[in-house]
């Protein structure tokens, strides 16, 4: 009897869920764990649009997706150890080294926030930056960026690496960086991994 009450406590609503999750699962040759953390919903929306016709995106619960893979079974359920954070099931009956070519090409630039570390080193590139004579040439020269007012305007003189790879982004950078309209990382569906045709794919 406990047993049986114990499945009644799993509302119904979860139950429809997981199966509707494993129905996804079995549906597809390759099936993998994408991480969706930082990107914004509009931007999530226009690669769900891409991917249309030669992938599927399907958002859940973690515990949910975790239950689903679970009860498929067959070695799918070793992708349970790449549900973590923010993530997403993707199912294509592609291969799946196209579908990370795929993942990896719908990746966009976005901005950087204080706080964050830097993907890459961070560079403010020679040139013009548009802006008038002010205090934001001492802003750049605060960062690390040889800047100077020429010809009535603010001139970075030379390409200045203002920041290492792995390092934290302050807020002076931050906002620097948004006022030249520097995008220094890329948001995008990050795979975690893959299990296509019985046999587990890791990312790398």
């Amino acid at each position: 009897m406990s047993a049986v009450r114990q499945t009644e406590t799993i509302p119904e609503w979860k139950r429809e869920e997981v199966d509707e999750l494993v129905d996804f699962v079995e549906s597809f040759n390759s099936v993998g764990v994408v991480g969706v953390t930082g990107i914004p919903s509009r931007q999530l929306q226009a690669m769900r649009r891409d991917l249309h016709g030669s992938a599927d995106l399907r958002m859940s619960r973690n515990t949910l997706m975790t239950r689903a893979l679970e009860a498929v079974g067959d070695g799918v359920d070793e992708l349970t150890d790449t549900v973590a954070g923010q993530v997403a099931l993707i199912g294509t009956n592609d291969k799946p080294f196209g579908l990370y070519k795929q993942l990896e090409a719908s990746k966009t630039p976005a901005p950087i926030n204080a706080g964050e570390v830097a993907p890459n080193d961070i560079l403010i590139p020679e040139g013009d930056t548009g802006v008038d004579p002010g205090p934001f040439v001492g802003e750049l020269q605060t960062v690390g960026a040889s800047a100077r007012i020429m010809d009535g305007s603010i001139k970075v003189t030379e390409d200045s690496k203002v920041l290492e790879e792995g390092e934290v982004v302050d807020e002076d950078l931050a906002s620097v960086l948004t006022e030249l309209g520097i995008e220094p990382k890329e948001v995008g569906l990050d795979l975690k991994g893959v299990y296509s045709e019985g046999v587990p794919v890791e990312p790398d």
